[in-house]
């Protein structure tokens, strides 16, 4: 009596067809891992500098080189400048979500159709999941071998100026000597390409500008932190808290907080300072540390980052306010190098 098996040895249509599912599970597993760089702006450059938001700011001591903007409400041909508009990879629908469920929702969807399309039905393409389970792990740790091996060479390639330890200095008037600070005029290429040619009125700063820049960092940085939608919304322009509501709205739907804290101004300057039409701009260049953590909110389990770890930040932030005075608010946020 001849005995038939109840496993099968899958014939290679079903092995490429079950490979492929796989690998579009896996790629939905690894979209869902945190971002390395939290806090506000999420390590990215946006926001608008009046007429020079696609110019270089200038190089400064603490930031030689400054990262071209990657999102602002005046990019010529955007596609996603409203700040309104939700951020690339967080738009709305089932599918569209961030986490987990929305990735590997997708994944799955997309394993069934590609089993369609072979032949062998909706499901066929998620057979024989569980065999497969240690090839998506192998594919999510090979994954994140090479983003940390990437972020470690990026930093071993940093510029000295920006990585080398430097002694804690007062924003500005002190390292450019003096109560007041005048307006940066020489020119520069940004790296899209955009010259660099100052616009507007030369505009003088005073000890209290300062003052306030400084404060100011601390202060964003910490209602960041507390989901404090209030108080971002006196601290940043519409622009720049659109942005950042949708950061925040991402980590709520996560489930997750990003916690900052132990914020401290280890050295600034003065990029350049002008007006036009109006407004006073002052973009500054500062390097910040801060402890820089992200948590689940209904286990306050550790997802990213160090508790214990102080992280090193160089940005060129931009604040802005009416020509007569008042209150200064960000109104960029970009990348230092």
């Amino acid at each position: 009596m001849r005995i038939t098996s109840l496993f099968r040895l899958p014939t290679l249509a079903t092995a490429a067809r079950v490979s492929a599912a796989a690998l579009i599970v896996a790629g939905s597993l690894i979209a869902v891992v945190p971002d390395a760089d939290a806090r506000v702006g999420g390590g990215k450059s946006m926001g608008s500098r009046g007429a020079r938001t696609w110019s270089a700011p200038a190089p400064t001591p603490t930031s030689p080189s400054a990262q071209t903007m990657q999102r602002s409400a005046a990019q010529p041909g955007a596609t996603a400048t409203n700040p309104g508009m939700a951020a690339p990879g967080r738009q709305g629908g089932f599918f569209n979500r961030p986490g987990f469920m929305g990735g590997l929702m997708g994944g799955l969807l997309g394993a069934g159709l590609f089993g369609l399309l072979m032949g062998g039905g909706f499901f066929s393409g998620l057979g024989s999941l569980a065999g497969i389970l240690g090839l998506i792990l192998q594919v999510a740790l090979i994954f994140i071998v090479v983003r940390l091996a990437m972020r470690w060479f990026a930093s071993r390639n940093a510029p000295a100026a920006a990585q080398g330890p430097q002694p804690d200095a007062p924003l500005a008037r002190d390292m450019l000597g003096g109560g007041s600070a005048p307006a940066s005029s020489g020119a520069a290429t940004g790296r899209s390409g955009f010259a660099s040619r100052p616009r507007g009125r030369p505009l003088q700063l005073q000890g209290a500008d300062f003052d306030a820049f400084e404060r100011k960092l601390g202060e964003v940085q910490e209602a960041y932190s507390r989901d404090d939608r209030a108080a971002l919304s006196q601290l940043m322009t519409p622009e720049m808290l659109g942005y950042v509501g949708e950061e925040l709205d991402g980590y709520a739907r996560d489930g997750l907080q990003n916690r900052l804290s132990d914020v401290k101004l280890l050295q600034g300057d003065l990029s350049e300072a002008w007006s036009e039409d109006g407004r006073d701009f002052a973009t500054v260049a500062m390097r910040y540390q801060l402890k820089d953590t992200v948590f689940e909110r209904a286990t306050g389990r550790l997802v990213q980052g160090d508790p214990d770890r102080l992280e090193s930040v160089v940005e060129f932030w931009t604040f802005t306010r009416p020509a007569n005075g008042g209150e200064w608010t960000v109104s960029a946020i970009q990348q230092g190098g």
